[in-house]
Order: C-alpha cells, then sequence, then structure tokens
C-alpha cells in the first residue's frame, strides 16, 4: 500500500506534535540555573508520569486558588478554576503523623531554614538534635527549594507544603508529616500561592 505525499504531509503535524510531547515535559524539570542553589534537571524517565506536574480537568466546590492535598492519592491540586485543576505529585507524611483538615498559608519561603519540631527530636535525638538552632536553606536542607508554612487560627501547625532534594521519594509515604514535592514543582506552587490560601488535607 502507497500512502500519497499530501496524505504524509497532512499527518506530519499530528506525529511531530507527538514527538515534542515528551521534550517540552522534560523542559519543565530542566536546569534552573538562576536560583541561589541552582538546580539540575530531574531525569523524568525515573518519575511515574501520573506523579509529574500538569493540568488536569478538577470538579470542585472550592474557589479558584484553593490547595487540595489528597493524602491517599498521593496528589496535590491547585485549583485553577471553570473545572480545572494544576495537580503535582507529593511525598506525605507516615502514617500517624499527618495532619488532616482545613489549614491556611501562613507565610512562605525561599530556601528556608529547617528546624526539627520538639516531637522529631524526641523520636530521633540522634539524628535531630544537632539541628535543634536550625539548618540554613541549601541543597542539603530538607526542606528544599520552598516552604509554605500551614496555619490554624493564627497558630503555626508545625507542618509544611516543600520541596525535597529526594525526588524518588514523591509517591510515597515516609516523610514526618510534611507534604513534600520536587523542587521544580514547589517553586511552580509557590509562585501561584498567596498567603492566606486556604489549604484542604485529604485524609483516608
Amino acid at each position: 500500500m502507497t500512502i500519497s505525499r499530501r496524505g504524509l504531509l497532512l499527518g506530519l503535524p499530528l506525529f511531530l506534535a507527538g514527538c515534542q510531547s515528551m521534550p517540552n515535559q522534560q523542559a519543565m524539570y530542566g536546569d534552573v540555573p538562576d536560583e541561589p542553589f541552582p538546580l539540575k534537571k530531574v531525569p523524568i524517565e525515573k518519575i511515574k508520569p501520573e506523579l509529574r506536574r500538569q493540568e488536569v480537568a478538577y470538579d470542585t466546590s472550592h474557589p479558584a486558588g484553593t490547595i487540595v492535598v489528597n493524602t491517599p492519592e498521593r496528589r496535590l491540586y491547585y485549583v485553577l478554576g471553570d473545572g480545572r485543576a494544576m495537580r503535582y505529585g507529593i511525598g506525605v507524611g507516615r502514617a500517624g503523623l499527618a495532619l488532616a483538615g482545613n489549614a491556611y498559608v501562613g507565610r512562605k519561603a525561599e530556601w528556608p531554614t529547617w528546624t526539627p519540631t520538639p516531637n522529631m527530636i524526641r523520636r530521633d535525638p540522634e539524628k535531630n538534635l544537632k539541628y535543634a538552632g536550625g539548618l540554613p536553606g541549601g541543597p542539603n536542607n530538607p526542606l528544599g527549594a520552598r516552604a509554605m508554612y500551614l496555619y490554624r487560627g493564627g497558630n503555626d501547625t508545625l507542618f509544611r507544603l516543600h520541596g525535597t532534594n529526594q525526588p524518588w521519594s514523591i509517591g510515597q509515604a515516609m516523610s514526618s508529616g510534611c507534604v513534600r514535592m520536587m523542587n521544580h514543582d514547589v517553586i511552580d506552587l509557590y509562585d501561584r500561592v498567596k498567603v492566606g490560601s486556604k489549604v484542604i488535607v485529604m485524609q483516608a
């Protein structure tokens, strides 16, 4: 069977569009040299496609700007409105350590200092006591490139939405209760979120 030149040309744009989808997605996770601590690209072939950042259909009564953390799903949704949301893969807290219910973003920080909570120090003093005075932001800081601090009634809940230098942990339940994201994703979310934004954390 022969294919006409016209038929080949008509099919070419669709073929090219399919070929371009993967490089475009890799570009979202490419090198970020203009950060205080430059980020290297994330090899997305090691990240499941469903855990990569993407805009999706999302039916919700929550207004645009709301953050919905679906812990069982290992997904975070930033509501865009008009039935759409930006979806991110996340890592969540181990059983018994996670926040549930409503909160709001009380403050935001770039390359934040990490200070272990009193509970973290009690659970693992050998690992955490030496950081009781705070660990400055940087590539080895467990809060990653950005952090959004969750508050209730004017009080810090000690839970954060934050980056991580362990992208392989996305999709797992292994943190001390906070919600971790790939650094590229937490930067994207940070730029969208305002102080005061509502956060809803859904548990199983």
